[in-house]
């Protein structure tokens, strides 16, 4: 039996530092590079993405189910695989559950690729499973997919999309790199997408200057969207996202390259007719996915963003004022994990997925 382990975290900010705990329990081991979970209504369990290529469901008291069938061949290599998964928001009713991953073109490339099926009563299979969007040109040869998806209230689905490690593209907006793109559930173009109807401009770009955004979620007190990204070497950021702005990459940037050397395209960090970020890193964390805490269980933790840390290996709190990140928590101490993916629990509990050969699913809580 997988035992319940405390772990201590450390407030950062600009009061006196102050220490806090969390009580982690481990539900679930052996999962493959676990990528993202989606939670079934009721007590039905968590869907979650193996980047290999395997969706689970995972239920209390029954464990991990065998890899639930109809779902596409995706591009295992490098950071590419099977990646996010969300729930139609009429879920209940349509059963459809979206799935982001990375597809292989003719090229010998990929990009990532997002597609739908119905999740059978029993769980088993997606039925019916067909791709709705695709990331165009294909250019990665395994890096930068972004792949997060995420619906809005009027019910537009945004997907994130990293720039293939092809820097200059995040500013080209007659292709997909380094893009955010708003569409229908059925993945048609609204008609008020900021680009739509520009000659040599793609249609369903809604922001772009992105570099590889592995974040995304709905503001529940606001209802905009907000997403983040990695940089390179610094410069992971939080963005708003507001239709039709360039948010900077590569031409500005907090980071510089891995080799210590500017970023060639960069012309500082704040640089005219770019966005800048609501709040960046100056060392990155290396970001990966996001949840807002809007439930009961938990009051202390009320109006935070939860970040998962792959480079640092942690769990990050910010506590929010508006749109201000005014504090920032640690929660997970030594536990060395790196974290994939956060999301909070339909039960007020924080769930974790660790990207790891034998990943795991986590739940946190405070006392």
């Amino acid at each position: 039996m997988l035992r319940h382990m405390l772990v201590a975290g450390l407030l950062l900010s600009s009061s006196p530092l102050l220490h806090a705990a969390v009580i982690v329990t481990p539900l679930q081991d052996k999962l493959e590079h676990p990528w993202s979970m989606a939670f079934l209504p009721g007590d039905h369990g968590i869907l979650i993405t193996e980047r290999p290529g395997r969706l689970r469901l995972w239920q209390e008291g029954k464990g991990l189910s065998a890899p639930i069938g109809g779902v596409p061949a995706v591009y295992a290599q490098g950071q590419g695989g099977l990646l996010d998964v969300v729930l139609a928001l009429d879920f209940a009713a349509s059963r459809r559950v979206y799935l982001s991953f990375a597809e292989a073109g003719d090229n010998g490339k990929a990009g990532t690729a997002v597609g739908y099926g119905q999740l059978s009563d029993d769980g088993a299979r997606l039925d019916d499973f067909r791709v709705i969007f695709r990331q165009e040109p294909k250019l990665s040869v395994g890096n930068h997919f972004g792949s997060k998806l995420a619906f809005d209230r009027q019910g537009y689905l945004f997907i994130t999309l990293g720039e293939n490690n092809q820097r200059p593209t995040a500013q080209e907006t007659d292709k997909l790199q380094g893009k955010v793109v708003r569409l229908t559930a059925e993945g048609k173009v609204p008609a008020d997408n900021p680009l739509v109807g520009q000659v040599g401009k793609r249609p369903e770009i809604w922001s772009y200057g992105h570099r590889n955004p592995q974040g995304l979620a709905l503001n529940p007190w606001s209802g905009e969207m907000w997403a983040h990204e990695h940089g390179p070497r610094g410069g992971d950021e939080i963005n708003l996202l507001h239709a039709g702005k360039n948010y900077g990459w590569p031409i500005a940037t907090y980071g510089v390259n891995y080799s210590g050397l500017a970023i060639p395209e960069a012309q500082g960090q704040q640089v005219a007719g770019t966005e800048q970020p609501l709040h960046y890193w100056k060392v990155s964390p290396g970001i990966s996915g996001m949840a807002f805490y809007d439930a009961k269980r938990f009051p202390e933790w009320q109006h935070s963003l939860f970040i998962g840390a792959l480079a640092q290996r942690e769990l990050l709190r910010l506590t929010l004022q508006g749109d201000k990140v005014v504090a920032e928590e640690r929660l997970l101490g030594d536990r060395n994990e790196r974290i994939r993916d956060v999301r909070v629990g339909p039960d007020g509990y924080v769930y974790l997925l660790t990207d790891a050969n034998n990943g795991k699913l986590l739940r946190v809580g405070d006392y």
